[in-house]
């Protein structure tokens, strides 16, 4: 199947403008698309067959203009599309822009947001847990962009476990707090997310074969 024009999504975005009392004009200087209403500011829509950067671009150089920026693009097709499409939405929120679909087969036009400033909610418990970390990491162990591969703080306190037990063989958990000052080292062992530990015995912990791997390659 043919990518659609620009062009056949003016038609339909016209209509559905003219429907609520404007005046429609496109190609007006750098706009698409231009609607005018008595009493109100003018309305901006950029047309585009899909979201792109340069969609984005575009639509926020309009809001030079006048804060009514719309982007329209062909409705989604499938799960897939839909999940796209809506973090587009979530995307164009951010940036005070408004976002309409056209279903090109009968010419719907679907408003799903429209362009107002944008005023995210803070998360207090997000900054708490952000901010925990930032203090308990020892250091900065991380590059940027490590994909995943990241040194928390979690992580040095199950490796200062891991080479105290590696060092002197199995011993009490409360020991190795102690020793390491990882107050949090009995917890880290019993839960052993990192399958570096095993009860020895009650309270006791040693290394285990992945643990002596891990504790080998440092």
């Amino acid at each position: 199947m043919e990518k659609p024009a620009e062009t056949e999504l003016y038609a339909p975005v016209k209509s559905w403008l003219e429907e609520m009392g404007y005046e429609v004009k496109a190609e007006v200087g750098a706009a698409d698309v231009v609607a005018l209403r008595d009493g109100d500011a003018p309305l901006v829509i950029e047309l585009k067959t899909g979201f792109s950067l340069t969609l984005l671009q575009q639509a926020v150089a309009r809001q030079a203009i006048t804060d009514q920026v719309y982007v329209a693009v062909p409705r989604w097709k499938g799960k897939a599309g839909w999940r796209t499409f809506k973090g587009n939405v979530g995307l164009c929120k951010r940036l005070g822009l408004g976002v309409l679909s056209v279903r090109l087969c009968d010419g719907k036009v679907q408003p799903h947001c429209d362009p107002v400033a944008f005023r995210p909610r803070k998360s207090k418990a997000r900054l708490a847990a952000l901010m925990k970390e930032f203090k308990a990491r020892d250091g900065d162990p991380n590059a940027g962009g490590t994909r995943g591969q990241v040194m928390t703080a979690y992580k040095q306190d199950a490796l200062r476990c891991l080479v105290y037990l590696a060092e002197n063989g199995p011993t009490k958990a409360s020991d190795v707090a102690d020793a390491t000052g990882v107050t949090r080292a009995r917890l880290i062992m019993a839960d052993n997310h990192s399958g570096w530990f095993f009860r020895a015995a009650r309270g006791i912990y040693a290394v285990s074969d992945a643990g002596e791997t891990i504790y080998k390659e440092m």
